[in-house]
């Protein structure tokens, strides 16, 4: 089976250990005969053997060497079963450790299709709860089942040994345990897939909400919220009653059957010890060990129910294991080299999913040049900076850098090349300093304030309580939407890249700090390519040229004043914006 292949090849390493794990339940749960062994040589000797009484006093050190036998077995077993799951811990332990990494290296490397169609409370319950319960599988489970079948196999060895009829008489219950077993497995494994992912929905519903707590509150949404919870908790807690109820419905008929192993050793073990074909010390072996025989039998539902939660569990780490993105890092550079900038798009179109995003956009942007970018919503303004670092590829066309095809590049070489900052601010759980210098952990203190003195970021952060040793709540929480946006700013300055994309950065922030950060901008150092989405006609109107998206194509293309002279798109958003500027004025005055 592939699941259990996949296992075996991720145990390198700790297959050893896993091994002599496997080794040592098997001899602990042999060990397990041996004291009713010794207890039938005391029952036989010293308690209902004809010379009982002379045997207590003439062989008094064989009793107290049975007894201490007994001890010692008890004993040394106890020790073996400890060794033994310390074996099978560290083994899983260090396996589910190393296929953790692989898989947050795995997701870390997929491109933004698949985070669009992966859910994330989904893939939270992959990196935890399945986890969890393939390493709970493989230690306790697997441990169970092989403990159950060395004990079950021993106990009929022995049994056989002393009496093959009544072993036989016992055994005959085994064959309707099976079914019923079988039946049971056959009907409740589509019931734990399903059960798998009503969880996987629980967890989205319940991530969600939480990073989006403040919107919930702000729509006074929470009696919604709350509703929708308690609906998806229904669902999961439907699933897990209807998977519980089909194991009780089997349960009556197993564990009756393991009853009656008792009943029949009283019945026909009582009459082989009247007969004298068997002696009561042999007996009561039989019924030192029938739990031996009953057990397994009884646990065996049990055992099925964890299977069908492994297997429900191990298939979805499976498709996170091998899934492929369809953007990878095919080439490999030596030596990162830096980009002059020049940016081109030559005839590009874009998909997504059957919907036409982008209709053969062309331009180009010189190096150190700025181009910004206007139009609608949905008219393809984000797809376009998308498509520079590869987060998308194109359908059709090619985007170029320096001449070449950006799927010629190297990803991290591209990347690298590349500072993004995003409307969409997300600050990590770290101080501001830790923020601002993610992208170059080595930045030195006094630069971090230069490039937030830049993005206008350095007088509020001096007000906070311990200055860029503050540290923000998750998704910057603390912070208002301009002061995450001019982080995160700061953010894509201080990586000093040769391409900078800002996407709608200054919309959270006033006039007069835009100002401040366009002039910093253009005054900044590093000569780098820039690409601005903006919807303000003050952010766009001293770029070198600006183009106009409309339904995905390019449909006016200039500098600030001739766009205004073609009294299109960009000349109605100019003369909308400066009106509310007007009115705001003389509102203002009329006070």
């Amino acid at each position: 089976m592939f699941e259990l292949k996949w296992l075996w090849s991720n145990l390198e390493g700790n297959r050893t250990r896993y091994i002599v794990a496997l080794c040592l339940s098997i001899v602990v749960s042999s060990l397990l005969i041996v004291n009713p062994y010794l207890g039938q040589r005391i029952v036989d000797t010293f308690i209902t053997g004809e010379d009982a009484l002379r045997n207590l006093t003439e062989q008094r050190g064989l009793l107290i060497g049975l007894v201490a036998g007994m001890i010692v077995f008890s004993l040394l077993r106890t020790g073996l079963a400890y060794v033994t799951m310390m074996q099978y811990e560290r083994a899983t332990q260090n396996m589910m450790y190393k296929v953790r990494i692989f898989l947050f290296n795995k997701i870390q490397g997929q491109d933004r299709e698949y985070y669009d169609r992966n859910r994330t409370g989904d893939l939270m319950t992959k990196m935890t709860g399945d986890l969890d319960m393939v390493r709970h599988s493989m230690s306790w489970i697997v441990k169970t089942i092989v403990e159950s079948a060395t004990i079950f196999i021993a106990a009929v060895a022995y049994f056989f040994a002393i009496d093959s009829l009544l072993t036989w008489s016992l055994l005959v219950l085994s064959p309707p345990i099976f079914i019923v077993a079988y039946l049971f497995a056959k009907r409740v494994r589509p019931m734990y897939v399903d059960l798998r992912e009503r969880l996987s929905q629980l967890n989205s519903t319940t991530q969600e909400n939480i990073s989006g707590n403040r919107v919930v509150k702000a729509f006074a949404r929470e009696a919604f919220e709350v509703e929708k919870f308690q609906q998806k908790n229904f669902n999961y807690s439907k699933a897990n009653k209807a998977a519980a109820l089909v194991w009780l419905d089997y349960f009556p008929y197993l564990e009756t059957l393991a009853h009656a192993f008792n009943v029949i050793l009283l019945l026909v073990g009582g009459l082989f010890v009247m007969n004298g074909r068997i002696t009561f010390g042999e007996f009561s072996a039989f019924s030192a060990l029938v739990w031996a025989v009953s057990n397994p039998m009884r646990n065996i539902g049990i055992i099925i129910n964890d299977i069908q939660r492994f297997f429900a569990s191990l298939a979805k780490i499976i498709e996170v294991y091998y899934a492929k993105p369809n953007i990878v890092n095919s080439h490999k550079t030596i030596e990162k080299r830096r980009y002059d900038g020049r940016i081109e798009f030559d005839r590009v179109s874009f998909k997504y999913d059957r919907a036409t995003v982008l209709h053969e956009v062309s331009f180009t942007v010189e190096p150190g040049e700025t181009v910004a970018i206007m139009g609608p919503t949905g008219s393809g303004k984000t797809t376009i900076v998308n498509l520079i670092p590869r987060f998308y590829d194109v359908t059709e066309g090619s985007v170029r850098i320096d001449g070449v095809d950006v799927r010629e590049l190297a990803l991290d070489e591209l990347r690298g090349n590349i500072g993004i900052a995003t409307q969409d601010v997300l600050l990590f759980s770290e101080t501001i300093d830790g923020n601002i210098a993610y992208g170059d952990p080595e930045l030195p203190e006094e630069k971090t304030i230069e490039y937030a003195r830049l993005a206008a970021a350095h007088d509020f952060i001096t007000k906070m309580p311990e200055g860029y040793d503050t540290i923000v709540g998750e998704r910057g929480v603390g912070l208002s939407g301009g002061q995450k946006q001019r982080i995160a700013l700061a953010r894509a300055m201080a990586v000093r890249r040769p391409i900078l994309i800002l996407d709608d950065t200054t919309s959270a922030v006033d006039l007069e700090t835009e100002e401040h950060i366009q002039r910093s901008l253009r005054e900044t150092e590093t000569r780098c390519t820039k690409i601005i989405i903006a919807q303000r006609v003050s952010t766009t109107a001293k770029a070198d040229r600006i183009l106009i998206l409309d339904e995905g194509r390019v449909v006016e293309e200039g500098t600030h004043a001739e766009l205004l002279a073609k009294r299109g798109y960009y000349y109605d958003v100019f003369m909308l914006q400066n009106e509310g500027i007007e009115r705001q004025v003389t509102a203002h005055g009329q006070e």
